[in-house]
């Protein structure tokens, strides 16, 4: 494994997208519990992707326009469906101050369908991890596992710390009725907006 991989992953699981807002917005008003459950509902749902392009299932989807459109637009309708949720005080901006183990296990699953329900995940992983094989071709599946579960690995990682670093802020936010609105106005756009982005995508 290389240096080159180790810091080109770092910098993609840096920046942010549709887990890193869903992260940030769960930990900031659900606290550090609901923000490691949302790290690990987004980390589990990079799975799929990654053994679609690992089985070159993801280059099927890449050639069939009807397959990628259907699971576009269910990822862009989930997307808008967590902005309006966010709007209504409810889904990722829902302040609970006794959190069950049955809504993490909701915000769990919420993060795992933003990946899952993402068709670039899929094409993302089939273009990138192919740059850092070793060119044994006997080999190749096993890099790709060993790489990915580096990437997950990374992705939880970095994730717990943006999702941590957002439950600080929370006790100063939640007094204020007007952050709050602010807030929720705020992330449900964003999720509003990867979902417009994500409507545009072509293959």
């Amino acid at each position: 494994m290389s240096i080159e991989f180790l810091l080109t992953a770092l910098v993609v699981v840096l920046a942010p997208g549709t887990g890193v807002i869903y992260t940030l917005a769960t930990g900031l008003t659900r606290g550090k519990l609901a923000a490691i459950a949302a790290s690990v509902g987004c980390t589990i749902g990079i799975v799929p992707a990654m053994l679609a392009a690992i089985l070159g299932l993801a280059a099927v989807l890449h050639s069939s326009a009807i397959a990628f459109q259907i699971v576009k637009y269910a990822g862009v309708a989930f997307l808008l469906y967590l902005a309006w949720q966010t709007l209504r005080d409810r889904g990722a901006l829902s302040v609970d101050a006794n959190e069950s183990s049955r809504d993490l296990a909701q915000i769990a699953l919420r993060g795992t369908m933003l990946n899952v329900l993402n068709p670039k995940l899929s094409l993302f992983f089939l273009a990138f991890l192919p740059q850092f094989l070793s060119g044994d071709a006997s080999k190749a599946t096993a890099e790709m596992l060993l790489l990915g579960a580096v990437f997950m690995a990374m992705t939880f990682v970095v994730f717990v710390g943006y999702g941590v670093f957002a439950s600080l802020a929370r006790d100063k936010v939640l007094e204020s009725p007007r952050a709050m609105t602010w807030l929720r106005r705020v992330f449900a756009a964003s999720f509003a907006g990867l979902g417009l982005k994500l409507a545009f995508e072509r293959t």
